[in-house]
């Protein structure tokens, strides 16, 4: 199948491009012009240059294209430089959409987010759902995925608590640590992905996806830990004091958190994703596991 697919360049969207090509499917990815080199060259990839905010360009990469994937999304936002939840997950969304419709694609697939719902809720979660309901309100066989927190090999999250507890013997944690995540192996949610193309079943449904079992961020930070064969010290800091540097700071693309994250993070981020393994016929890995892939135990 020719599969066109948004967000390519990301974390999540290399490790889909290698699972569609290993499966011998043909894959066109939209990119911004510079970022073409974080994508392995070989057959069945083309390469378009284009913004998934000018909808030609969409419309353009989506012509010939009997599969959709759209993986763009943002966990922060920079407004002045024009990058905010409203345009990377709503606007964009809406022009995937169009550009399926019009290419007469058989099959769309949207990456969303665990915990998206209307409000009162973080805009973030806001927007996620809002580019849901436009998905699902049109005539496109559909397959929404909404993961919690993913995990792998150069993840943004999972290797920078790895870095930080391979340097420091204490770890700084948000509260009491005792909110709870269900993190999920990001080679888990590209099968998934390219699974979907060809599962009928999978047709007009929403995933919640995740591990086997939520984990406090108390047992995530000693899971790493323990895997790198490193003792740590968890020191938790007073969220008041969190909330005000990030209030503060957030802005800035240096500061690692936003008001924001830190609400969703002390909100928690779990589910129940029996469906979504049992209909792809994937098995769940337990953080440990998933860990050992990648992170070495000594370094």
């Amino acid at each position: 199948m020719q599969v066109l697919i948004t967000g390519a360049t990301g974390f999540v969207g290399r490790w889909v491009v290698r699972e569609l090509l290993a499966r011998g499917h043909l894959v066109r990815a939209l990119v911004r012009a510079g970022s073409e080199g974080k994508l392995e060259k070989g057959p069945g990839l083309e390469v378009v240059r284009g913004d998934v905010l000018k909808p030609a360009d969409v419309r353009a990469a989506a012509m010939g294209c009997e599969g959709v994937i759209h993986l763009v999304g943002i966990i922060r936002e920079f407004p002045r430089r024009g990058i905010t939840f409203e345009r990377l997950h709503v606007e964009a969304t809406k022009h995937a959409v169009e550009a399926a419709l019009e290419a007469g694609a058989r099959r769309y697939l949207q990456m969303s987010a665990l915990g998206a719902r209307p409000e009162p809720a973080d805009p973030y979660h806001v927007t996620n759902y809002r580019a849901d309901q436009y998905v699902m309100a049109s005539p496109l066989a559909w397959t929404i995925f909404r993961p919690s927190v993913i995990y792998g090999p150069e993840d943004q999250s999972f290797n920078f608590f790895a870095s930080q507890i391979r340097r420091f013997p204490v770890f700084p944690v948000i509260g009491d640590g005792l909110y709870r995540l269900q993190p999920v192996p990001v080679w888990t949610v590209a099968q998934a992905f390219a699974l979907a193309l060809t599962l009928p079943h999978t047709e007009g449904r929403l995933y919640e996806v995740g591990g086997p079992e939520p984990l406090t961020f108390n047992d995530i930070i000693d899971i790493i830990a323990k895997t790198l064969g490193r003792r740590v010290v968890r020191l938790h800091q007073p969220v008041s004091l969190v909330r005000l540097a990030a209030w503060l700071l957030g802005r800035f693309a240096w500061f690692p958190v936003t008001p924001g994250q830190i609400r969703m993070l002390l909100e928690g981020n779990t589910c129940d994703p029996t469906p979504f393994y049992r209909d792809f016929g994937l098995k769940p890995m337990e953080l440990t596991e998933g860990l050992r892939r990648y992170l070495p135990s000594r370094s």
